[in-house]
């Protein structure tokens, strides 16, 4: 009797990348293969697999980092499986904990990737991603932004300059804009310095404004109903907003709130050894970006939601900011439960 083998073979590529070069290690389902570096572009992986590997069911992983997901992108369009995952998630035994080099790593890789250990990231349309860099283009604004003030109030204080009492505040009025062009000093070195910081500070300024507008009015164009859904909730202003539709994305793959806590980083570190049990604050792993955010629109929705207002009373003369952080989970649990039911949020009366 003839036997026609229906099963098509499987190929595992784990790969290292990085910028100039990639390290990759093949296993097929049946044998292990070897590693091998080679240049820095998915065509060459894909030649080099077509000619040794043909006929083979294709599936590649390798860590998300600094060189983004256009090689996934690649792999998927070769008709691969592929997979982009956290660092984090990579196993590390025995030598492997002691020793890292990329001929190491890409073998772990493919392990993981064989024995179906992995679990891939989220990977964000190209739309969506680049509206993320916008984002975070002006995350990087700001931060300038803080420094060259912190800065210039530094110097004026290693001059002996005193700042009048109605500007010395961290609101920088245009009246103290105007406050600290119109200082003299005594030679022109400290007059052009002077001026220079303040061009400096007026372009970092604009360039805040500019970028904060075009990101708004690029969410109200094009994810209007999101962007106003998330703006009905205390505390969620046009930033923030932006932030969970670039950052975050579609809340609605998320299966449940946990998941959601725990992408965004706002979810308690547990341990427990003999029966005792302590919680070591929120889970380092997560979005820093946005966790920091809801910590910060937290204050705000103290401000104005009396629900919120009365839970943290409930908890008074406790560790605030431990409570801080539960009205930041409580405002991601809104945010999630506005998008999913395409409901405005009303503001709730405590009776």
């Amino acid at each position: 009797m003839k036997t026609t083998n229906t099963a098509e073979p499987k190929l595992f590529i784990g790969i290292d990348i990085h910028k100039r070069s990639w390290h990759v290690h093949f296993n097929t389902d049946l044998f292990k293969g070897k590693g091998m570096s080679m240049p820095a572009n998915a065509s060459s992986l894909k030649a080099y697999v077509e000619r040794h590997y043909p006929d083979h069911e294709v599936y590649t992983a390798y860590e998300a980092g600094c060189c983004g997901y256009s090689a996934h992108r690649s792999f998927e369009s070769f008709g691969w499986h592929s997979i982009v995952f956290n660092p984090a998630d990579l196993s590390r035994t025995g030598n492997a904990q002691h020793q890292k080099t990329d001929k190491i790593d890409s073998a772990l890789i493919c392990r993981e990737l064989k024995d179906r250990r992995l679990r891939g990231i989220s990977v964000p349309s190209i739309e969506r991603e680049q509206l993320r860099c916008l984002f975070r283009r002006r995350l990087d604004l700001v931060k300038d932004y803080r420094q060259i003030k912190v800065r210039l109030k530094g110097q004026l204080l290693y001059l002996g300059v005193e700042i009048p009492e109605e500007y010395d505040n961290p609101n920088w009025s245009h009246g103290f804009r105007d406050w600290i062009r119109s200082l003299k000093f005594e030679h022109d070195t400290m007059n052009y310095t002077l001026a220079s910081e303040m061009r400096q500070f007026d372009f970092i300024d604009a360039s805040v404004r500019e970028v904060s507008n075009t990101l708004r009015k690029y969410c109200r164009q094009h994810y209007k109903k999101e962007y106003y859904l998330l703006r009905s909730v205390p505390g969620i202003g046009g930033i923030v907003a932006c932030g969970i539709l670039s950052e975050l994305g579609d809340l609605k793959r998320f299966n449940n709130f946990k998941q959601l806590a725990a992408y965004v980083g706002l979810m308690p570190s547990m341990y427990e050894s003999g029966g005792n049990s302590k919680s070591k604050g929120i889970s380092p792993r997560g979005n820093r970006i946005m966790r920091s955010y809801f910590v910060e629109a937290a204050w705000q929705a103290l401000r104005f939601d009396p629900v919120m207002q009365a839970y943290w009373r409930t908890h008074g003369g406790k560790d605030k900011k431990a409570i801080l952080i539960k009205v930041a989970r409580k405002l991601l649990s809104r945010t999630m439960a506005v998008i999913k039911t395409e409901i405005p949020y009303e503001i709730g009366v405590v009776k």
